[in-house]
């Protein structure tokens, strides 16, 4: 429930319409930094989430959801997001499977 701004606005402040959606990478963008400021996220969820149970209900999108969702919404983006790079990782070296 906390009221945030987004990590990364989109390029003129707008609702992430253009071409990449929001998604447009910046022109001082580092791995390096990606990577801290994932990690500072993941403490943030972490910190957040210490103290809760897993049947433990927060408000979302108009409905309520519970701890066990949010992780299980994660794990599901997570393996969506690693199978995209994987598609690109087998265009570049044309190896497929593990």
């Amino acid at each position: 429930q906390e009221d945030v701004p987004p990590l990364f606005a989109p390029a003129g402040g707008g609702g992430g319409g253009g071409h990449d959606g929001g998604f447009e990478l910046a022109e001082d963008a580092t791995y390096g930094g990606a990577v801290a400021v994932w990690q500072a996220e993941v403490r943030r969820g972490r910190e957040n989430c210490a103290a809760r149970g897993l049947d433990d209900t927060s408000p979302f999108m108009g409905g309520e959801v519970t701890l066990r969702w949010i992780y299980v919404h994660m794990i599901g983006e997570y393996a969506r997001h690693c199978g995209h790079a994987d598609l690109i990782r087998e265009r570049i070296d044309g190896r497929t499977g593990v």
